[in-house]
């Protein structure tokens, strides 16, 4: 039973972290039905810029060695990496997809994974420093250089349980807690956006129809723009997060950010792409299946197959079940079949 729950943390955690990064892909796909590629290098780039933003204002402190650093750091990075990642989103709408908006999808894919290698291969290069620690050695760098950094602990961390005490029934950690509840706030507030404000309803009506909607009035271009814009922001929230549970960073590492945007993309398509409820439906239960998956084969099938396969095998469950999702619901679970009239 405690693992159970030790699993459910775990899968809130990073479920979370799946579903607002899903949130960008069903946005810009419900808008201009089109996969944007290079939106899980966004979500790289709010990691690293929490990161550089996080020890720019710690080494600014100067706070005393062991001394942890003050609560309000987190949020502030979070909006800030938000923002920085948010202009971000509208220069690449802005530069490398608006003059493509009437050119053929496949161009549009094709710059798409253009943009990716950019952004990937920009954040590898050494740039000027930005933070030293008091020996003058250089701690942060803008672009971020290709070796392996580590993102400061921003949150306290739970001592692990005493032995001599009753060990308790599941441990929560606090950066748990915070990406949890960070992530249902940004969920509400774009659940409230989409469907309870007038920009919201211009959103749904560019989905819908685009030339209907620039016939009623609605500014087409600046309601694209914004859904960019909102996806970043969600994207390098996720970014930050990811950072704060999992804090060691490597730019180089494509194969491990690349991973973690497939299965973001997966949640968007198994929820129903371009539903904004069945990404954060997608997200959650993709986190759901990954860690099940792992529990259920190590404890039952491990031990039967003499094997060490479980926790190895944690992409496999997830794709297969985009594979059984599509043959069973094409469309995703929340997702609409819409049939074209010849």
């Amino acid at each position: 039973m405690a693992e159970l729950l030790q699993i459910m943390v775990a899968v809130v955690a990073v479920g979370s972290l799946y579903a607002l990064i899903a949130l960008g892909y069903t946005m810009v796909y419900g808008i201009l039905k089109f996969i944007n590629f290079a939106h899980s290098d966004v979500f790289v780039l709010g990691a690293w810029v929490s990161l550089v933003l996080s020890v720019m204002i710690i080494s600014a402190l100067k706070l005393a060695p062991g001394s942890s650093p003050p609560l309000w750091i987190a949020p502030l990075v979070l909006i800030a990496a938000m923002v920085v990642c948010g202009l971000v989103g509208f220069a690449i709408e802005r530069l490398a997809y608006k003059p493509l908006r009437k050119a053929p999808r496949l161009n549009v894919l094709i710059t798409a994974i253009g943009v990716s290698l950019l952004l990937q291969n920009v954040g590898q290069l050494t740039g000027f420093a930005v933070a030293k620690d008091d020996d003058g050695k250089t701690i942060a760098t803008v672009p971020f250089g290709p070796s392996p950094k580590r993102m400061p602990s921003l949150l306290p961390e739970t001592a692990a349980p005493d032995p001599n005490l009753a060990k308790p029934l599941v441990l929560i950690q606090p950066v748990d807690v915070f990406i949890f509840v960070s992530a249902i706030v940004l969920m509400v507030g774009l659940q409230y956006l989409v469907f309870r404000t007038k920009f919201g309803a211009a959103m749904r009506a560019v989905s819908f129809n685009t030339e209907t909607a620039a016939l009623m009035g609605i500014r087409v271009d600046r309601v694209i723009s914004v859904t960019f814009v909102t996806g970043a922001m969600l994207a390098a929230a996720a970014g930050f997060m990811y950072a704060l549970k999992y804090p060691g960073l490597n730019q180089t590492a494509h194969e491990t950010w690349v991973l973690l945007g497939l299965k973001a993309f997966v949640a968007a398509v198994v929820g129903g792409i371009g539903n904004v409820r069945g990404a954060v439906l997608g997200g959650f239960l993709i986190a759901f299946i990954e860690f099940m998956g792992m529990y259920c084969f190590s404890k039952y099938l491990d031990p039967v197959l003499h094997t060490n396969m479980g926790t190895n095998l944690r992409d496999v469950y997830v794709f297969a079940m985009l594979i059984f999702v599509l043959l069973v619901r094409p469309a995703g679970i929340l997702g609409s079949q819409l049939k074209e009239k010849v």
